[in-house]
């Protein structure tokens, strides 16, 4: 096994359920020493969310919280408070997504950590930020959805607008947290600069992939719709029937790849219509070509379609489920579909490592542990407790 590219780093989680915690996963994928720390016999909410639940853990915690050392802290009392505080010191990076204050009003604020840990990174996510009109309101993902504009442009335009299948926008703002403590820890270790807070906010983790949308609204007045399945002025770039009750997205928006999909179709001269035989035009005229190429995928099965399309180097694939993916030879052969040792669930397959590094690749070495399994590693010989001091400290309900 080859050196992970983030050892040597001890990251502190702090947050809970999906948006701190995924954060966490990234940096334990690729080797940092996480220590998630969970309320003294509760636990992380997500031990009990998903489709199932076995012996205080569910699916989604196992995969979650892999590659994790877990504590358990009860940040409520003063000695909690204390004992965060020691772990904290021993940190190059801690995670947190409480709301704002709430840290403040425990005495572990960053001003009061970089007290004992001047190069502290702090990832700070939460529903609005650390400050603004909104920073004391309760945010959740989906909200964070909502607001961010991404849920006002998703769907059909004479339905409500519906949910994405998972917590895109607790994902997004994990991923921006992770990009903000690399940067930092650059800044800090490479340029000789100090710690520092990062401040991720839900909404705008959204808000920053909602690509031209902002500027279409400022010059043109135009405010984005939903529209489906089609991608307005983008076409062909679709969802299309088969003859065997499936649909294939084919996306041939380009000049060059339209020329050689409308060979595949037996029309060729469709790209050379006016209508038809610029990205521009085609966009104005997308309804009717969308219709016409349906027309014709519904000829052909799912697998006759997609070894045309892979022949004419026209981009295409199905739409996936997934019991689809874990069959896909791509997916296996990339290492995608990981069988990892769960101590409650056996053997139970996880998804793989992205990206992919060269030289120094990210690996799964365990699931995601039992509330408390790594109490007494982590106080004993990180922090130096005596098994008196570990004692007094269970009866006092406080890990």
């Amino acid at each position: 096994m080859k050196d992970k590219p983030l050892q040597g780093l001890r990251l502190v989680e702090l947050g809970s359920v999906v948006a701190g915690p995924f954060c966490g996963r990234l940096f334990a994928d690729f080797g940092a020493e996480v220590i998630k720390v969970e309320p003294a016999g509760e636990g992380d909410p997500l031990r009990t969310w998903g489709q199932a639940t076995k012996d205080g853990s569910s699916l989604w915690w196992s995969t979650q919280s892999r590659n994790k050392k877990c504590v358990t802290i009860n940040l409520r009392e003063k000695e909690g408070q204390h004992l965060a505080r020691r772990l904290i010191k021993e940190a190059d990076i801690l995670v947190e997504n409480f709301r704002p204050g709430r840290l403040e009003g425990w005495g572990l604020s960053y001003e009061d950590l970089k007290k004992d840990n001047p190069g502290l990174i702090m990832v700070r996510i939460s529903g609005f930020g650390q400050d603004g009109p909104y920073r004391d309101k309760t945010g959740f993902g989906s909200v964070g959805e909502a607001m961010g504009g991404l849920r006002y442009i998703t769907g059909y335009p004479d339905l409500a607008p519906p949910r994405i299948g998972i917590a895109i926008g607790d994902s997004l703002a994990a991923m921006f947290g992770f990009m903000g403590a690399m940067m930092a820890v650059y800044h800090r270790d490479v340029n000789g600069g100090v710690g520092q807070y990062i401040d991720v906010a839900l909404y705008e983790s959204v808000f920053a992939l909602m690509e031209s949308i902002l500027p279409e609204y400022d010059k043109l007045g135009l405010i984005r719709q939903r529209t489906g399945t089609s991608l307005p002025k983008v076409a062909p770039s679709n969802n299309y029937e088969t003859s065997d009750g499936t649909y294939i997205v084919i996306g041939a928006n380009k000049d060059n790849i339209f020329r050689r999909f409308a060979e595949v179709m037996g029309h060729p001269e469709v790209a050379a219509d006016p209508r038809y035989a610029t990205h521009a035009a085609r966009g104005e005229n997308q309804h009717e070509l969308d219709e016409m190429i349906n027309g014709w995928t519904k000829n052909y099965a799912m697998a006759e379609l997609q070894t045309m399309m892979d022949e004419a180097g026209v981009p295409a694939g199905p739409i996936y489920s997934i019991a689809d993916i874990v069959k896909d030879p791509q997916y296996l052969f990339r290492n995608m579909i990981r069988e990892v040792n769960d101590s409650v669930w056996g053997n139970i397959k996880h998804p793989g490592i992205v990206p992919k590094l060269s030289e120094t690749p990210g690996d799964i070495g365990w699931a995601g542990p039992r509330l408390g399994e790594h109490n007494r590693e982590i106080y004993k010989e990180l922090l130096k407790l005596s098994d008196t001091e570990l004692e007094q400290l269970i009866a006092d309900k406080i890990i």
